[in-house]
């Protein structure tokens, strides 16, 4: 049978029909005799998956066999870490799950960062990983690691399969899981003799998890309460979270919005939910988040919180945090309500379910009773707005700058474009001074901050994708931990697009180290600038790729517009930026919103009224 290339293979993945399909009646399918590893991957094929990032191994290895006839595509990554932030990243820009691969020991383990990942930011993967033999669990055997127990925190569910006839209904429950409710990970760990020994496949399997009822339609009373106080509150704010992209909810957001007139804020995970040219949007609050959002938040009578969790980056000091707001807060998952902030009116139930109640509860109390006054509110919001914009100061030594780059890099590209974060500054930057008008178009790792991430995720994003234009936002520093992976995009024809913000240093580190150290430089020096090590254009040039170097604001436009004509190579630019541009506003951790600094050693200064 002749191989299929990855020219021949359709760029798919599970929709929620197919996944339906799993759990639902279906005409059966004539029972055959199989080897686990065959009937692991034609559940894959009914599944509907046509495309894998993985590495083979000694126990994963009979998974292999079949997978050579497969019509499923599979990427051979470099690392594992690359493979499972490929599934992250092909999982965020289709919304549908993505798929990794990994024999035992230590290829399970490299695994463990981009599992942690995806659950720390709710993205629906199932990671399958191969196991010693079950005569020789337990027994320290080689590449032996009980990867069940060490991911048991950061998964939604894993398994551990135990025989051959168990691994249809595992697979569709393991897709069944990672995409309905809360997203978020699903491990599947299967002993290598579970996949050489013999069964009888049947599709479609039934499916055992009588306890998982994920709850999608809101509380009546409770939507009525929370609307309600949305219609009397004289400075409300909408805390927009991802989980309003993950119940595809932004349509419905935008009718609240501009149904009730009140201001919207989007977190980090957020950021494309709302359009950033809305009026209403006031945008990014946190840690690095704009003065007018952290304000709003600081200073409402109501927040409602829709798909967010109250996190640290958010909050800053937590008993400090909108200290006279009345909080409603939705999420799908109930373990998040009252975890950091109690509720007034807490809401258990799917986004997209929750704000269309919404709008209808809203509508009925505005035809009943008179809203309350916002124009102070609205008045003060739009004052600070053209007071405190985002900004940034130009090196003084001549240097590029970074925050310049990134803005153009946006201007250049379009709304169109995914842009695809590592973690740190550049990150912060990529947040503030791209306009983001469409969901699912930025894509970052926010709860667990993992540098490395953006190389392989933006690879996955172009392969589910392939259609768009795919901007991987790197730091020197995240680079250099998985750029191995542009050697996986050269040979698979994944032509996505990275812009190196080299500033010589660990970016974030150093702004950390300036601010509250002292300027003690402690090991944060890369080496990238003194020596060229290693030489960013030479790098891309040996992994495939082609490479440009930019190092000069009046070069910026055309180095972005060349990079943007080359469509059939991956390509590389090595942006030369000043080292000590830092990111601005900024609360700094352990202190109060109250506190944010729009430069160093400066604050704000708030009208009297205003506080």
């Amino acid at each position: 049978m002749t191989r299929p290339t990855p020219e021949t293979l359709a760029q798919r993945a599970p929709s929620p029909a197919t996944l339906a399909a799993a759990a639902a009646p279906a005409a059966p399918v004539a029972p055959a005799k199989v080897s686990g590893a065959t009937a692991l991957v034609k559940s894959l094929e009914a599944l509907g998956v046509e495309v894998m990032f993985g590495i083979p191994g000694g126990a994963i290895l009979p998974a292999y066999d079949p997978i050579y006839d497969s019509a499923v595509r599979h990427i051979l990554v470099r690392h594992e870490q690359g493979g499972g932030h490929a599934a992250t990243g092909y999982a965020q820009a289709t919304g549908k799950v993505g798929v990794c691969v990994a024999t035992s020991g230590p290829g399970a383990t490299n695994l463990v960062t981009p599992i942690a990942d995806a659950y720390m930011d709710s993205v629906p993967i199932v990671a399958i990983t191969g196991q010693v033999p079950r005569p020789a669990i337990g027994t320290d055997a080689f590449q032996e690691a009980d990867i069940q127990g060490i991911t048991l925190p950061i998964t939604k569910h894993n398994y551990l399969v135990t025989t051959p006839e168990e691994i249809p209904r595992i697979l569709a429950e393991a897709f069944h899981l990672a995409s309905t409710g809360r997203p978020g990970p699903v491990l599947v760990d299967i002993p290598k003799d579970v996949l050489q020994a013999m069964t009888t496949f049947n599709w479609p399997p039934t499916l055992e998890l009588p306890g998982y009822r994920p709850t999608l339609h809101p509380h009546g009373k409770q939507i009525r309460e929370a609307a309600r106080l949305m219609n009397s509150a004289r400075r409300p704010v909408l805390y927009v979270g991802g989980g309003v992209l993950k119940a595809g909810a932004t349509d419905s957001l935008r009718k609240l919005a501009e149904l009730t007139g009140i201001p919207v804020v989007t977190t980090l995970m957020a950021r494309g939910a709302f359009p950033d040219s809305h009026p209403q949007h006031l945008g990014m609050p946190g840690m690095h988040g704009s003065v007018t959002a952290v304000y709003g938040l600081q200073k409402a009578d109501l927040l409602v919180a829709l798909g967010a969790r109250f996190d640290d980056r958010v909050t800053g000091k937590l008993d400090s945090f909108a200290p006279d707001a009345a909080i409603v807060h939705a999420d799908i998952d109930p373990a998040e309500i009252g975890k950091n902030r109690a509720a007034d009116v807490p809401i258990v139930g799917d986004a997209k379910h929750v704000i269309d109640e919404l709008i209808v509860a809203v509508t009925a109390e505005q035809s009943s009773g008179r809203p309350g006054d916002r124009t102070d509110w609205w008045a003060t919001l739009n004052d600070l707005r053209e007071r405190y914009p985002l900004g940034w100061d130009d090196p003084t030594d001549g240097t590029l700058s970074p925050q310049y780059v990134i803005k153009r890099l946006g201007e250049i590209a379009g709304p169109d474009a995914l842009y695809v974060a590592g973690v740190g500054q550049h990150q912060m930057w990529a947040s503030q001074f791209i306009s983001y008008e469409k969901p699912h178009t930025w894509l970052n790792s926010g709860g667990a901050g993992t540098m490395g991430y953006a190389v392989p995720a933006a690879m996955g994003a172009k392969v589910g994708k392939p259609e768009a234009t795919v901007w991987a936002i790197d730091g020197d520093g995240c680079f250099q931990m998985t750029n191995q992976e542009l050697a996986t995009c050269a040979l698979e024809g994944i032509p996505i697009k990275v812009a190196i913000i080299n500033n010589g240093n660990l970016g974030m580190v150093r702004q950390w180290q300036t601010l509250f150290y002292g300027e003690r430089y402690s090991n944060t020096d890369l080496g990238t600038h003194k020596h060229r090590i290693p030489d960013f254009v030479k790098l891309a040039e040996a992994l495939g790729c082609i490479g440009l170097r930019c190092e000069s604001a009046d070069d910026v436009d055309k180095t972005i517009e060349a990079a943007m004509s080359i469509n059939d190579a991956p390509v590389v630019v090595d942006f030369v930026v000043g080292k000590d541009a830092m990111v601005w506003p900024m609360v700094a951790a352990g202190t109060s919103n109250d506190e944010i600094m729009f430069a160093r050693d400066m604050r704000p200064s708030f009208d009297e009224d205003d506080l």
